[in-house]
């Protein structure tokens, strides 16, 4: 390694040390590069002969589902891409509700109830509450309670359970939550399942690529994660991975094109099929620079292994709650490594004060951001003991009023 190099790796560790936005967007060790090589490959390609950008583009599409399914032990087959979670969830849904397009049972939501929390992505609720009078559904939402056992801000899985009865078609977990990075107890969620023939829907995208996840562990019917955040890859590379459920009594997904068919590149309008497998899912012709950019990050985790990446984050995660707790802050994620994600969500008491304390981070470079009262700190592979020793200093200064 010459000396250029070696700078430039300093220069990047540096300003990377104190990152702790994981929750947003990650970041793993040379990045820059990895992205500038990437998007170089493809120009190469798409600038090439013939039709060499278009096989280029899409065994590179075909390359992240692959490790997507490598990260949730599931069958290539059984997933398929989407721009992002809310339409993944929106196709699997439209697909359960199907009554009019070859569906020999009817609706399997009709006059029954999709469970959800309350501390769910907003962005999932806002589907569901237009979608329950499209497809005759009751929308019912766990409201969050503080049972005075330390915990606020978000759905307990008792409470989430004792709401779960056999009008539930439907049960929406979502495994970590964004906003306290509480992680729900899906071992406990699927038994119960179980017991009630529930089909259950999981929201990864704030686990995926820092807990471990499989569907053996975990037999769900339908997962969406998204290559942000933990996975550090780029907006518009989201997947879902669509079980039997989605696929019997001849249920078809509401939106076809001709991605959706065994060969899109049938084009006898007399002729339409729907893909026996996920590729169903699909529609009209697939995005393809967010998988691209976002595969140089999901080979990088893959190569670590979600337990060392885990270990890590433990470690400076238990600091930061450390700092909290040494600042006053109080803190609204679980204590209990195997109760929470990999965020620790301190409540700053107001907006204002949690604005401030944002601006404080940045002045000692440190990056982090807020949600109304909560501020997020997500420390993952590129935060350093250095970085958090910036964080602990900044978070005294906001205690202190001088912020």
């Amino acid at each position: 390694m010459n000396e250029r190099n070696v700078a430039h790796t300093s220069a990047e560790e540096d300003s990377d040390s104190g990152w702790c936005l994981y929750h947003s967007a990650g970041r793993f060790p040379g990045q820059q590069a990895a992205l500038d090589a990437a998007m170089a490959a493809f120009t190469h390609a798409w600038c090439g002969p013939q039709d060499d950008g278009w096989t280029f583009a899409l065994q590179a599409r075909r390359a992240l589902l692959a490790n997507w399914a490598s990260l949730i032990h599931a069958p290539e087959a059984s997933l398929f891409p989407a721009p992002n979670v809310t339409e993944a969830f929106a196709r699997c849904i439209d697909t359960l509700a199907d009554e009019t397009t070859g569906s020999s049972a009817g609706s399997a939501l009709r006059g029954r109830v999709v469970l959800i929390a309350a501390d769910c992505f907003p962005s999932l609720h806002f589907l569901l509450q237009g979608l329950s009078e499209r497809h005759g559904f009751t929308l019912r939402t766990v409201p969050i309670a503080d049972r005075g056992d330390g915990g606020k801000g978000f759905v307990h899985d008792d409470d989430f359970i004792a709401a779960w009865d056999a009008d539930v078609a439907l049960a929406i977990v979502t495994w970590v939550s964004s906003l306290t990075s509480k992680r729900a107890d899906l071992k406990r969620l699927c038994a119960h399942a179980k017991q009630h023939d529930t089909m259950v829907a999981v929201d990864i995208t704030q686990g995926a690529g820092i807990l471990p996840f499989t569907l053996d562990r975990y037999p769900v019917d339908i997962v969406c994660g998204s290559t942000l955040k933990w996975l550090c890859g780029v907006p518009g590379a989201a997947f879902a991975y669509a079980g039997p459920r989605l696929f019997a009594d001849g249920r078809v997904p509401a939106l076809r094109g001709w991605f959706s068919q065994p060969d899109p590149f049938n084009w006898d309008l007399s002729q339409f099929r729907f893909a026996s497998d996920a590729r169903r899912f699909d529609t009209g012709t697939p995005s393809i620079l967010p998988y691209i950019a976002s595969r140089p990050g999901f080979d990088w985790v893959l190569s670590q292994t979600v337990d060392v990446l885990r270990a890590h984050n433990l470690t400076l995660g238990d600091t930061v709650i450390d700092i909290a707790d040494t600042c006053g802050l109080p803190v609204l994620t679980p204590r209990d490594p195997a109760r929470r994600g990999g965020s620790i969500m301190l409540d700053l008491a107001s907006p204002t004060r949690a604005q401030a304390a944002v601006q404080t981070l940045t002045q000692h470079r440190v990056a982090a951001d807020a949600r109304g009262s909560t501020l997020r700190l997500s420390p993952g592979a590129r935060t350093s003991a250095a970085g958090i020793d910036r964080l602990a200093s900044a978070l005294h200064t906001v205690v202190k009023g001088t912020a």
